[in-house]
């Protein structure tokens, strides 16, 4: 049985290791050429440069309504593609940005809009996903909400 083994693996050894050719001479320079240029351009990212990273609307009442405007551009050497602009809550809202690439060079902006709601300091980011190096940038909002003077207040606990 031993032999039967020993002879079966010799075979396949042989089978295997024969059948080889030379890698070498299987490499076309062409596609050698195309995959440098490929990999080349591969690392070349967008920038994503904002012209503020935080914006504070300083006291605003509860409830009010505000909204600023963040610009960006494109300080890369790749055209830059913004897929998705997420708030961390529903009462901040980004919106108004160009799903279309931005060449190097170009600049865009976006709305964020912030309904009020909270009180004391606030503050909220804003998360931009784009085919930066990174894939996401942050820039953040923030204000000191007042309470609303209207605004009914508890009654006192009774002693």
């Amino acid at each position: 049985m031993k032999k039967v083994l020993l002879g079966l693996s010799a075979f396949c050894l042989i089978a295997f290791t024969s059948c080889k050719d030379d890698a070498s001479k299987k490499i076309d320079e062409t596609n050698v050429a195309v995959a440098a240029e490929r990999d080349a351009v591969a690392s070349k990212f967008p920038v994503l440069a904002f012209d503020k990273k935080e914006h504070d609307f300083g006291q605003i009442e509860a409830k009010t309504p505000v909204e600023t405007t963040f610009k960006y551009t494109n300080k890369g050497e790749a055209p830059l593609v913004i897929t998705d602009i997420q708030s961390t809550c529903g009462c901040t809202v980004p919106e108004n940005w160009s799903r279309e690439p931005l060449l190097p060079g170009d600049s865009g902006e976006f709305t964020v809009k912030f309904n009020g709601s909270g009180s004391n300091n606030v503050t909220k980011s804003i998360t931009v996903t784009a085919n930066t190096e990174k894939g996401s940038e942050i820039v953040k909002i923030k204000a000191f909400v007042k309470p609303n003077p209207n605004a009914a207040k508890p009654a006192a606990a009774k002693s």
